[in-house]
C-alpha cells in the first residue's frame, strides 16, 4: 500500500475550546502527519457549522505548504457548485508552486443543505454544476487554458498565471468524491481516483468501487489506481481502552454527521439528483438514531495496532487495492490522545501496510 492519508476534519466538539484553538491545533496535526510518516495530508471544505469548521482548504495547504517539505497536500475536497472553477485552477496552482509540485486536486459536489442554502445555490443543480466545472479545471490544471460555455460557469478564454509546470503531470494526482451511483460515473469519466468515505461494511462499498474501477478502464484504456478509502481511526496499545475510546468518539462523530447532513431526514426523495440517500435515511429511521450511532464505530478503524492490521488485511481481501486514508480526530476527542494515535498508527501500522501486497479479486 502507499498514498497513506490523514484527513483533518476541523470539527470543534471540543468542551470549553475555542475555534481559534481548535483550528490551530488541527492544523498541527498536518504537520505531524509529515513528521510520522503519513504520505498525504488531507483537508475538507465545509462551511457554516460545527461540524467542520474549514472554509477554504487551499488556504490552510498553502500555510502546510511553509511548514513541510515532503507531504502531499490534498483537498478533501473542494466542493466544485460553491467555487468558480477559474479561481479554482488559479489556487491549486499556486499551491503546486509553493509546494514544489505536492498539490492533489480532490473535488466533490457537496451533500449538506445547509451549505447549499448558505451559499444561495439551489442544490438539484449540484450534479449540472459539477459536470460543466470538473472539466474545465482538469484541463486548466494541464494547460493553463480555463474557458467554458456552459451556463452555471460561462468563461472566456484565459490564460492563468502561474502557469502549469509542464514537468508536473496532473494525472495521478486527481481525485473524486464518489459516495453515490450517480457520483461514480463523473469521477470515473474525469479520470479521477476515487475517493470513498466508509460508512458500512466494507462489502457493500465493493459494487461501486468495482463499478468506478470498469467505467476507469472503459473510458481510459488503463488500469485504474487504487481507489482511496477514507474513516475515523483510533489506535491504542490496549484493546478494551482503544474499544471504549472509539465507541465514545466514534458516536459523537457519527450523531454530527447526521445533523449536519440530516442523513435521517424525509427531503431525499424529493431533492432532484440526491434520491438515493432517501434509503440511507429509512434504515437510519426503522433502526432509530441511538441504534445507528452504536453501530456506525463496527464500520470504522479502531484497536491495537495488530487489529487494525489485520483489519486492513481483511479489506483488501474484499475491495482489491486501495489506499488508506485515517480521521484520527473527531467527537470532541482530546488533542493529546489524538496525537498519541496518530504517533502509534504511523510508528506500528504504516510499515506494514506498506508491505502488503495486492490480492487478485474476483470483478476487479
Amino acid at each position: 500500500m502507499d498514498n497513506i492519508g490523514l484527513l483533518m476534519i476541523y470539527a470543534n466538539f471540543h468542551e470549553g475550546m475555542s475555534d481559534a484553538e481548535m483550528f490551530r491545533q488541527e492544523t498541527e496535526l498536518g504537520v505531524l502527519a509529515e513528521e510520522v510518516g503519513f504520505d498525504c495530508a488531507w483537508v475538507p471544505e465545509h462551511h457554516f457549522d460545527v461540524y467542520a469548521e474549514s472554509p477554504d482548504n487551499l488556504q490552510t495547504l498553502s500555510y502546510l505548504a511553509g511548514r513541510t517539505s515532503r507531504i502531499k497536500l490534498g483537498t478533501g475536497a473542494v466542493i466544485l457548485p460553491w467555487n468558480s472553477p477559474l479561481r479554482v485552477v488559479e489556487k491549486l496552482l499556486m499551491l503546486d508552486h509553493l509546494s514544489n509540485g505536492r498539490a492533489v486536486f480532490g473535488m466533490g459536489r457537496g451533500l449538506a443543505a445547509v451549505e447549499y442554502e448558505g451559499f444561495g445555490i439551489d442544490m438539484e443543480s449540484s450534479r449540472a454544476r459539477f459536470d460543466e466545472a470538473a472539466p474545465m479545471i482538469i484541463r486548466g490544471l494541464k494547460t493553463g487554458i480555463v474557458e467554458g460555455d456552459g451556463p452555471y460557469y460561462p468563461q472566456p478564454r484565459v490564460e492563468v498565471r502561474p502557469a502549469p509546470d509542464p514537468n508536473r503531470p496532473w494525472e495521478d494526482r486527481i481525485f473524486g468524491v464518489a459516495m453515490s451511483p450517480t457520483s461514480v460515473p463523473p469521477v470515473a469519466e474525469n479520470g479521477a481516483t476515487m475517493m470513498t468515505f466508509i460508512q458500512y461494511e466494507v462489502s457493500k462499498h465493493a459494487e461501486s468501487v468495482n463499478e468506478w474501477r470498469r467505467l476507469y478502464r472503459e473510458h481510459h484504456g488503463v488500469q485504474p489506481p487504487p481507489v482511496m478509502t477514507l474513516d475515523a481511526c483510533y489506535c491504542h496499545q490496549d484493546p478494551e481502552e482503544a474499544e471504549r475510546v472509539a465507541r465514545k468518539y466514534m458516536t459523537r462523530h457519527f450523531t454530527s454527521i447526521i445533523q449536519h447532513y440530516d442523513m435521517a431526514g424525509n427531503h431525499w426523495r424529493s431533492t432532484k439528483g440526491y434520491e438515493n440517500y432517501q434509503q440511507d435515511a429509512e434504515i437510519i429511521q426503522a433502526a432509530g438514531m441511538e441504534a445507528a450511532a452504536a453501530g456506525y464505530p463496527d464500520t470504522q478503524v479502531f484497536g491495537t495496532p495488530e487489529q487494525i492490521i489485520e483489519l486492513y488485511r481483511e479489506r483488501m481481501d474484499v475491495l482489491g487495492e486501495y489506499s488508506p486514508t485515517i480521521q484520527p480526530s473527531f467527537g470532541g476527542m482530546p488533542f493529546p490522545m489524538v496525537r498519541e494515535s496518530v504517533r502509534l498508527f504511523a510508528d506500528k501500522v504504516i510499515p506494514e501496510l506498506r508491505k502488503m501486497t495486492t490480492k487478485t479479486v474476483i470483478g476487479v
